[in-house]
């Protein structure tokens, strides 16, 4: 999609999709882990790691929104992605079991802090590795087949 045409956080979900892309991992955005949640992106490494990416493009995107703490038991490793010029100091970064920080842009971003790693239990993992594989499908699917 041109950049004219995405809106501030789909800009930087696009580039964390490709900065953990070089990661070996696959990305989705905007995943549903469960009614009421909606992650911006979520990755799949290839050992079956689990990462959740929140993208907050300003200040007021930031303070409108405290579901994040919700995202944190449905993952390996949560992270914050935000545009180079955000103000980092608002961020929770030890908060809790903390979280990892992501600078990125439209084209790709950098992680800065890597989340600390807190394993999630396998019945938890095999879920949402079921649920994403579901979604990828399904997407793919809509894609090939967009009239049914």
């Amino acid at each position: 999609m041109p950049d004219d045409l995405l809106m501030p956080g789909q800009r930087i979900a696009r580039g964390v999709s490709r900065l953990l892309r070089s990661h070996d991992f696959a990305c989705l955005e905007e995943v549903v882990p469960k009614p009421g949640l909606r992650v911006d992106v979520m990755g799949l490494g290839p050992k079956g790691e689990i990462w959740v990416v929140e993208c907050k493009s300003s200040r007021v995107d930031y303070t409108s929104d405290r579901k994040w703490q919700g995202y944190l038991e449905w993952c390996d490793r949560f992270f914050w992605a935000v545009p180079p010029d955000f103000p980092t100091e608002i961020l929770p970064l030890e908060e809790g079991p903390g979280a990892g920080l992501i600078l990125a842009d439209g084209y790709g971003g950098e992680i800065v802090r890597m989340a600390p790693d807190t394993p999630l239990a396998g019945a938890r993992r095999k879920a949402m590795t079921l649920k994403f594989a579901r979604m990828a499908a399904l997407r793919h699917h809509g894609l090939r087949d967009p009239g049914l």
